[in-house]
């Protein structure tokens, strides 16, 4: 709206001066608390000790690439004693490097399962080397099972939210100086159980872990943004999420440049620079169904550059997809390669080329159970194999 709420946040001479998470965080608050607005972070480096929660119809609009948000390298240590579930407190070995308002993460070996309990908080009171939460664990973290505290957090994080834009601004998460957190619990941008979220402008680099990961999420739409160096995933649509778009960014230096999770339906990806991303440009498997991927340059990446992913059977494959019009340059040995029980795939008017030195380098290879695959005017150059074709 044209006279909506706004207010400003900056190293000096705004509303709300600051140059660390709490000033961004008293903005949106101050925002939410009369229903929503436009919150201007104006140039400046900003420091963070802990993660931005974002609200219901905020926007947030940096300055350009003169406003960066980035994490402060993090400390990690281990519980002295067991934390239970429905605890609110947990007593470290070393406090050195951990305040009151700080983000931080929990990890211990489940008890239960071959896996980890993970959880998120925030410490709001401190005795000696006794720190309390916000909230309760929920989770058990014992002292048996290695369970650790560190200073990690996403950058910009929302659950359960709406209407929300964030644009014109960087994220960086200060790879070298921090410890690694999965992108199912983190990111530059993390959000889960959100809808109608727009993403535009915007930088996220350096994260030790992902770009941008939003977990059933629904109408996300993420454009012209540039994720970069990430560790893992440069953008990660995660479990259920429906309708995303994902249109004229540019994914490269990462693990991975676009990841779909489990259940990702009905996106449209579209005209992205998916470039020297380590193992795969992009990745689609579990119950990743009714996609359209097309006029997308994927180049340079390190083992395949479009990868349908082997599941356990046919009824977890990544069915009903359409890749078309994607060049798709010098990618790794395989430039297409569609795995397991996957069916009704269309491949439309692709450009698979290979410029490099000559290599037993394979356009586009076929699984052994790949079922109602449609093949139209696809061109292939410069490859030793063009197509390699297991069900024969």
């Amino acid at each position: 709206m044209e006279h909506s709420l706004s207010i400003t946040v900056g190293t000096s001479g705004a509303e709300i001066n600051g140059q660390d998470n709490r000033a961004i965080q008293a903005g949106v608050d101050y925002l939410a608390a009369l229903g929503g607005g436009t919150l201007k972070i104006l140039p400046g480096q900003y420091q963070l000790d802990n993660a931005i929660y974002l609200r219901n119809n905020i926007r947030i609009q940096g300055s350009g690439t003169e406003t960066v948000l980035i994490k402060n390298p993090s400390v990690q240590t281990t519980l002295v004693a067991d934390a239970d579930w429905y605890e609110d407190h947990v007593t470290l070995v070393n406090s050195d490097g951990f305040e009151v308002g700080y983000g931080v993460c929990l990890k211990a070996e489940a008890p239960n399962h071959n896996g980890y309990n993970v959880i998120k908080r925030t410490l709001v009171a401190r005795q000696e080397n006794r720190f309390w939460l916000d909230e309760p664990l929920e989770k058990n973290f014992w002292t048996d099972h290695q369970a650790q505290i560190a200073t990690l957090f996403p950058i910009l994080t929302g659950e359960h939210i709406h209407n929300l834009e964030i644009c014109d601004l960087v994220l960086d998460g200060n790879r070298s100086q921090n410890q690694h957190l999965d992108g199912n619990y983190a990111g530059c941008i993390f959000l889960q159980n959100c809808q109608s979220i727009h993403i535009k402008n915007v930088e996220t680099r350096n994260y030790n872990g992902d770009g941008i990961s939003w977990q059933i999420c629904h109408d996300v739409t993420v454009t012209n943004c540039l994720s970069r160096n990430n560790a893992d995933l440069g953008l990660h649509p995660g479990s259920g999420s429906l309708r995303p778009i994902i249109r004229q960014n540019h994914l490269e230096g990462n693990r991975i440049g676009l990841f779909f999770c489990w259940g990702v339906k009905h996106s449209m990806v579209e005209k992205n620079r998916i470039f020297n991303n380590l193992q795969f440009g992009v990745s689609i498997g579990h119950r990743d169904t009714d996609n359209i991927i097309r006029k997308n340059r994927i180049e340079g990446n390190g083992e395949v550059g479009v990868i349908f992913r082997n599941e356990p059977n046919e009824e977890r494959c990544p069915h009903r997809n359409l890749l078309g019009d994607n060049q798709i340059i010098n990618s790794g040995k395989i430039g297409i390669d569609i795995q397991g029980e996957t069916r009704s795939i269309m491949l439309l008017k692709n450009q698979i080329i290979e410029t490099r030195e000559p290599a037993e380098r394979i356009g586009l290879q076929i699984g052994q159970k790949v079922t109602e695959l449609v093949l139209e005017k696809n061109t292939f150059s410069g490859l030793a194999v063009e197509t390699k074709d297991l069900r024969a």
